[in-house]
């Protein structure tokens, strides 16, 4: 059985890569940084809260397939 608070986290992540899938960005991370304010130490939303960051300033073309795509090392 999982704590109430990493259901939340959960639900959070869910939401959030829904909205990123959507190309909402900023909306998409609202929710990782949410579910990173209950579990600082979540790695998928750090990763997932990250790539909004880049694609926020820099966003993919309109057919984006949601696959990320690191540019630089």
């Amino acid at each position: 059985m999982i704590s109430e608070d990493k259901r939340r986290v959960l639900d959070l992540f869910a939401e959030g890569r829904k909205l990123y899938k959507l190309m909402r960005f900023s909306d998409a991370a609202d929710k990782f940084d949410e579910a990173l304010k209950i579990d600082p130490t979540d790695g998928p939303s750090k990763v997932y809260l990250d790539r909004c960051d880049h694609y926020v300033i820099d966003p993919p073309d309109e057919d984006w397939d949601g696959v990320f795509v690191m540019k630089h090392k």
